[in-house]
């Protein structure tokens, strides 16, 4: 096993878990459920962790999350649904009400 990333929200890190099973990447989240400790122990002690089961997929899973973080990083504009005519935030390439996906992706 080996680690592969690690942040303070929760829902960030299940959003690249679940980036990474659908690479077939098999993966586990260690201290999802110790904020409580926050105050006894360093904060980035308790920050929840992604962590690939098959060392031989470390190299894959970084490359993955990398561009994941970079994609979270720039600021896309936001889009119109060609579906239903919903706007959509940039950075979700998926309509919200419709399933429609964006055409600058």
């Amino acid at each position: 096993m080996k680690r592969v990333f690690s942040e303070p929200a929760p829902l960030f890190i299940h959003q690249i878990k679940d980036l990474l099973e659908e690479k077939g990447i098999t993966t586990i989240i260690k201290n999802e459920f110790l904020s409580g400790g926050v105050g006894e122990l360093p904060p980035t002690e308790v920050w929840p962790e992604l962590w690939v089961m098959d060392k031989a997929d470390s190299l894959p899973a970084e490359r993955i999350v990398e561009k994941f973080i970079q994609s979270t990083q720039s600021n896309p504009q936001d889009w119109i649904c060609k579906g239903c005519g919903e706007r959509i935030e940039g950075q979700f390439n998926m309509c919200w009400s419709c399933g429609g996906k964006s055409t600058l992706s």
